[in-house]
């Protein structure tokens, strides 16, 4: 159960729902109420299938070009760390999304599913998530399902935006979208320390 919770807490973090509140409704806001559920719900499912296609894929592409686990950890470590500090330091997931925005006819693919949901961080961290070298197949199914849960989560807290946004404010948004840049930082760093640790042993 720990394990579970952990990592829904991590899935959390690299996803990172309440950040994409600002940039759901900047991209909505010339959508009727109607409009805007369809979107929160098509991008979820989208972003859904677009993580669960690195699940599946992702590895089998990587070890068709010979790169090893250990390569692999530190490597996918330093793009997560470095994800991580654009969420720390950077002006924020929701603002630099937000710039994003060209055409609200489209929104729902772009920025909403990719890259304020399915982010490059959440697409490496799935990845490292399912390793067919550490995680048995059982496991890997419990991550994907873990995984549709917080997409699921994120689907809600989108439905809810206006409410979320109001609660909780912009301010608020930018600090949780920190914190779990923090959160992200340190998963990273023990990924990097990982890899190295078994090539050298």
């Amino acid at each position: 159960m720990t394990a579970i919770l952990t990592t829904i807490f991590f899935l959390i973090a690299v996803i990172d729902p309440i950040g994409s509140v600002p940039v759901y409704l900047e991209a909505t806001k010339e959508f009727d109420s109607v409009h805007k559920r369809k979107i929160a719900i098509r991008a979820s499912i989208i972003a859904f299938m677009i993580l669960l296609f690195f699940i599946v894929i992702g590895q089998l592409i990587l070890e068709g070009m010979s790169i090893s686990l250990d390569a692999f950890q530190i490597s996918g470590g330093v793009i997560l760390f470095l994800f991580a500090l654009t969420m720390i330091f950077g002006d924020g997931k929701p603002e630099r999304e937000k710039n994003q925005i060209t055409d609200y006819k489209h929104v729902t693919v772009f920025p909403v599913a990719i890259p304020s949901i399915a982010s490059p961080g959440a697409i490496m961290a799935v990845v490292l998530m399912t390793d067919n070298h550490i995680y048995t197949i059982q496991q890997q199914a419990i991550t994907t399902a873990l995984v549709l849960v917080v997409i699921g989560i994120t689907c809600l807290i989108l439905l809810a935006a206006s409410v979320v946004q109001e609660r909780i404010g912009s301010y608020g948004i930018t600090v949780i979208s920190k914190i779990m840049g923090l959160i992200l930082a340190s998963y990273a760093v023990q990924s990097i320390l990982s890899g190295i640790s078994n090539y050298f042993n």
